[in-house]
């Protein structure tokens, strides 16, 4: 059978790849040297799209020194933003959502604040944001792009009196 370096539960672009079943998730999960290897399969990708994993225990991320010529290929290829969501989507399925929601703002940051992503900004409000699977996280993820979106009118991924209140 093909393999996925990440893979889900669903049919991806590889119509040879068959989707992961709950007991092989499970087993994945139980399995030390196996989430190892996912950990430094997310690391390797990361580090291709000029991301370094900063701490293995939060999540959190940083750009790399090669971020601005890893960045350049992100721009350019939006066939990027499909692996990137579906790396997100499996982090999910692997117990990694602290990993989910670090991975997802470094994007909105990238794209909203720092500007250096805007062909990534549309796949990060439409995709990103939504692969989290806390409902909380997800909340502060969309209210986070709104404070950043620019114009703030056009904002159409939550509704405006619920980002107005949100604490």
């Amino acid at each position: 059978f093909p393999f996925r370096l990440f893979p889900l539960r669903e049919h991806g672009m590889n119509w040879r790849a068959r989707p992961l079943t709950s007991q092989e998730i499970q087993a994945f999960r139980r399995s030390k040297e196996v989430m190892e290897r996912f950990v430094r399969a997310y690391e390797l990708m990361l580090r291709f799209y000029g991301i370094i994993l900063v701490n293995k225990e939060t999540g959190e991320l940083k750009r790399a020194a090669n971020w601005a010529e890893r960045f350049e290929n992100l721009n350019r290829f939006s066939h990027n933003n499909l692996r990137i969501t579906r790396i997100l989507k499996c982090l999910g399925e692997m117990g990694y959502e602290h990993y989910q929601v670090h991975l997802v703002k470094f994007f909105l940051t990238e794209t909203l604040v720092e500007e250096t992503l805007p062909n990534v900004k549309r796949s990060a409000l439409d995709y990103f944001v939504f692969t989290i699977r806390s409902k909380r996280k997800r909340r502060e993820l969309v209210h986070y792009a709104w404070q950043h979106f620019r114009p703030r009118d056009s904002f159409v991924w939550g509704p405006r009196d619920k980002l107005l209140k949100y604490r």
